[in-house]
């Protein structure tokens, strides 16, 4: 007779088979990535699929936390993990321990994105570059304090300007903590702005020696220096994120140490150059100014000063003060001519030279109001008549009118 199960025994049994089983317990896959997604819980949780099959494959938060790339869909990849159930739902999936870029490294995949997500943001871009100081008091070396990259820098920089001083920030440049010891070196600079220029390197080595230099948290501590930053990192046909972040990318150290600091002979006869130049230049310009001060003192107005302010000047003045009294005479008699033309139109116009020729004006004498017509009063009213010298005060005997 058959065992009647429950689901979840029925899922245990199932879960028990696959757990035991050698060949899932520890198992290669490759397939393409698809739904990738990110849970709060930082779990990776995707499809591994090929053209026929796919199964749904968990990566927890440790372990996806070591990958140096990202997961996305398309990517083809080879994980490693086991097979088991998962109980609430009753599905088998692949529990991923480790991941591998399909077809090229972990490293170089890794390189490829974060390249291109800083251009993206701006950080290899030009107008972000810092100069170079001409002559820098201090310069500070981010580099291992074993090998032979910190001998010769220091021995180049001593050479080419002795006496210039050196701050040297010992990290380690390869390993889990060198990113971190990197970047805390450089902000540790900055925040006590003790040098004027920073290199950063170490010697050369394969993609894996040379990764703390491809890490974001130090391609952003470099971007974030607010002193410029030389990136010298492995030799001149290794590139790494930091040298196309940095404000200047040296080939090698020893190229960096040369490109830091100019030779001090070199500047001695460079700046002995310029003080001739100044000095040429300054012999030319008094001579100009010497010769414009000999013909000043040729000139007329300094050889007879007298003659010119007394006598050139002074026959200036009376001959302006002749033609601003003629002037002033002119508008005076224009002004005289049009004075007597507007008084006698004024005298033409006016009443009094009307009662000269023997005219008279009658007003009434209560009212003075202007008497026009005999009609206008009755006999026996009183009325005013204005005469050229003179007024008469009279009483009407008789109205008549024409």
């Amino acid at each position: 007779m058959l065992k009647l199960l429950t689901v979840s025994e029925l899922t245990g049994h199932i879960k028990n088979l696959l757990d035991n089983d050698p060949l899932l317990l520890n198992l290669w896959v490759k397939g393409e990535i698809s739904n990738c997604k990110q849970a709060a819980s930082g779990h990776l949780y995707f499809t591994l699929k090929d053209e026929f099959c796919s199964i749904k494959a968990v990566m927890f938060r440790s372990r996806g936390r070591r990958l140096l790339f990202q997961p996305e869909d398309g990517m083809a990849v080879r994980v490693r993990g086991y097979v088991s159930v998962y109980p609430r739902d009753g599905t088998y999936q692949l529990y991923v321990e480790e991941m591998e870029p399909e077809g090229t490294g972990a490293l170089y995949l890794a390189f490829e994105q974060l390249k291109q997500k800083l251009e993206k943001e701006g950080l290899f871009a030009r107008e972000h570059k810092k100069k170079l100081p001409l002559l820098p008091r201090r310069i500070g070396i981010v580099t291992s304090p074993t090998g032979a990259v910190l001998r010769d820098m220091v021995k180049i920089i001593r050479r080419r300007w002795p006496g210039l001083q050196i701050i040297f920030v010992p990290v380690p440049v390869q390993g889990e903590s060198a990113p971190r010891e990197v970047a805390r070196a450089l902000h540790w600079l900055n925040r006590l702005r003790a040098c004027d220029v920073i290199i950063v390197g170490r010697g050369g080595g394969s993609l894996e020696e040379l990764w703390a230099f491809n890490t974001e948290l130090v391609a952003r501590s470099i971007f974030a220096s607010g002193i410029p930053v030389i990136s010298a990192v492995g030799h001149e046909t290794d590139f790494t994120i930091a040298d196309w972040v940095a404000d200047v990318r040296a080939p090698t150290p020893s190229a960096a140490a040369e490109m830091v600091v100019p030779v001090r002979e070199e500047m001695a006869r460079y700046l002995g150059l310029l003080e001739g130049r100044l000095l040429r230049a300054m012999r030319e310009k008094l001579q100009t100014y010497r010769s414009r001060l000999d013909a000043c003192r040729q000139s007329r107005v300094f050889r007879y000063p007298v003659d010119v302010l007394c006598g050139f000047r002074g026959q200036m003045v009376d001959d302006l003060f002749r033609r601003l009294n003629r002037a002033m005479e002119q508008y005076r008699l224009h002004q005289q001519s049009r004075l007597a033309l507007l008084s006698g139109q004024l005298q033409a116009l006016s009443p009094l030279a009307t009662l000269a020729r023997g005219y008279s004006i009658c007003t009434r004498a209560d009212t003075g109001e202007v008497v026009r017509r005999a009609g206008e009063v009755a006999p026996g009213e009183r009325v005013q008549v204005k005469l050229y010298h003179g007024r008469l005060s009279c009483q009407v005997e008789e109205s008549i009118t024409e």
